[in-house]
């Protein structure tokens, strides 16, 4: 909580402006029920009207400070603490930008979409309730009894029983709230992860009809979500009643004593309404400093699963003496690369690949499903680092090179195409954020994209809806390709880029990309022969391993996978011909 309360800091005035308006509107609540025993003892017994007026606008002077006070702790205490959630939700968000691939696998988007958002408003809401209830209950209820004790303090003994009583109560609820609170959390990523799913993959859940599956998936999620709700909540229902039944006999019980005492001349029926008064404002503010402490025992949740996030190392960061120099050649080499995406070497994905590439040269890597070969061409960039070996790039070791300056030398079009809302150009233009509109139409005339843009009413300004969904597989994979070109990086990976793109339209996209950046270094993942026939050398993954690896002809010779692949592919008859 220390680490989080430093967010606070830069707020400190308001910080520490709001507590001390609200000691003056709690001095002034405090004031008010004195002020009235004396208008119903002086005045208005004695028939002195003079005295009522005087006191009742001293009264009302004080109502109106108080009111001040309250109305300026409101807005201090709302200014810190909407700086608060800012700066905090900025850092958690910057925070997951860090993270490596492996740091976010840990996680489930939905998971941090509800840190960043759900979580972090209880934690807003904390702050705000503590700058004001936290505040306001200690000092009434401590005002309270100093001023109770003062009017009478063998009447004060009531409390002595009311005061421990509500204070078990509020105990034993919050011990069995808290483990509740935290499931809530946990139950509301659920919901969240079955919303997301399901708005993703609305056209799949149409295609397949599966609507009325996904209504039960979600209803079973939400449900879940209520009953640990009620559970949670029906334990705070329950003490409710319980506190003010504890409250009611304490005012009874003033009544009844007080009574005596004024029979017997003890005290005066205005100190009574006071003593009334105190007592109400002393166990009212307890019953506020345990909802408060019930509410920040479910914001515990939400500090624990924020401070999660903040405390993950990020696994892959730079080197204290990271070389800065731009990658120049585009040479690449793996040497006895091993990985696995957990740190039991029993189940490595990639095993003792080896294999060198010359500046320029274009690679293609084939293979069954899972045999690793997104996971090969991810290491490059540094989005995973490998679990032993090591990979070079201009005889550099890419984890002794800056991240930044690493990644900017390589253009990646990923298998999965994502797409941003804006029009076509600002998806485009991500790849160089200076880019003239020349060189995002040369690039999206390479990536065979500019024909259907200009064919849009609104040509490269056409506004993309979320991920691209207003156009077809084909065309975001173009306007992806022509995104990872416009960079000219030294280094280009397609992992399964052209998948949704014809096979003329594939090799157009191919001449130009050969044209356009003769010196780029090119991994092409592909599932057709075709795409790959003119690279310079084709590795074979299986199992991890490198089944085979030279040129298309060289295969066709001495690799029995490479010729079960042509032959699915191209059939029989053309391995004989080749």
């Amino acid at each position: 909580m220390r680490k989080l309360l430093s967010y606070l800091k830069p707020y400190w005035k308001s910080t520490l402006l709001a507590p001390i308006l609200m000691f003056i509107e709690v001095t002034c609540d405090l004031l008010q029920p004195t002020l009235l025993a004396s208008i119903v003892d002086n005045g208005v017994a004695k028939g002195n009207l003079s005295y009522i007026i005087r006191t009742g606008g001293l009264m009302l002077c004080i109502a109106l400070i108080g009111m001040v006070g309250g109305m300026g702790c409101t807005v201090a205490s709302s200014i810190s603490s909407q700086h608060f959630g800012a700066d905090l939700r900025s850092a958690v968000f910057k925070k997951i930008q860090s993270f490596s691939f492996s740091n976010i696998d840990r996680f489930k988007t939905s998971s941090l979409i509800t840190r960043l958002t759900n979580d972090i408003t209880q934690l807003q809401m904390m702050v705000l309730m503590s700058l004001r209830m936290m505040i306001r209950a200690p000092l009434l209820f401590i005002g309270g009894i100093i001023m109770a004790i003062s009017l009478n303090a063998k009447l004060s003994l009531i409390l002595v029983v009311s005061i421990p009583l509500l204070i078990l109560v509020l105990y034993r609820t919050m011990k069995k709230s808290t483990p509740l609170f935290s499931m809530m959390q946990q139950k509301l990523d659920r919901v969240n992860a079955v919303i997301r799913e399901n708005l993703s993959g609305v056209r799949v859940i149409k295609a397949f009809v599966r609507a009325e599956h996904e209504k039960n998936r979600f209803a079973t999620a939400n449900d879940d979500l209520m009953q640990i709700s009620l559970r949670a909540f029906g334990l705070i229902i329950i003490m409710m009643p319980i506190v003010m039944l504890i409250m009611n006999l304490s005012i009874v019980a003033v009544l009844w004593l007080g009574g005596i005492n004024v029979t017997a001349g003890d005290m005066e029926v205005g100190q009574v309404m006071a003593y009334i008064n105190y007592i109400t404002q002393i166990l009212f503010s307890l019953m506020m400093i345990g909802n408060m402490l019930l509410f920040i025992t479910r914001a515990s949740a939400s500090i624990q699963r924020v401070n999660e996030v903040l405390d993950t190392p990020v696994d892959i960061r730079n080197n204290p003496d990271a070389e800065f120099t731009p990658i120049s050649s585009g040479h690449v080499s793996f040497e006895n690369v091993l990985f696995g995406y957990s740190e039991n070497k029993e189940h490595l994905v990639l095993k003792g690949i080896n294999f060198h590439v010359q500046s320029g040269q274009t690679i293609a890597i084939l293979g069954a499903t899972g045999a690793g070969k997104s996971t090969l061409v991810s290491l490059i960039p540094r989005f995973y680092d490998v679990t032993d070996g090591s990979i070079k790039v201009d005889n550099r070791d890419v984890r002794s090179v800056d991240l930044a300056t690493l990644r900017s030398s390589i253009g990646i079009v990923p298998q999965d195409t994502i797409l941003f809302s804006g029009s076509i150009k600002d998806n485009i233009r991500w790849g160089k954020k200076n880019a003239t509109d020349e060189e995002i139409i040369e690039a999206a005339k390479i990536a065979q994209a500019h024909d259907f843009i200009t064919s849009f009413p609104d040509g490269y300004e056409t506004q993309l809806g979320q991920r691209g969904v207003n156009l077809s597989g084909g065309q975001k994979q173009r306007i992806a390709i022509a995104r990872a070109i416009i960079k000219k990086p030294r280094i280009l990976i397609l992992d399964d880029s052209t998948s949704a793109v014809d096979m003329v339209t594939e090799q157009r996209i191919q001449q130009g990309l050969k044209q356009f950046i003769k010196e780029c270094t090119t991994f092409i993942i592909a599932q057709r022969i075709s795409s790959v026939m003119d690279a310079d050398k084709i590795l074979i993954l299986s199992d991890g391993r490198i089944a085979a690896q030279g040129t298309h002809y060289e295969l066709l010779k001495y690799s029995s996978i490479y010729q079960d692949i042509y032959n699915s592919q191209l059939g029989e008859g053309a391995l004989i011909d080749a």
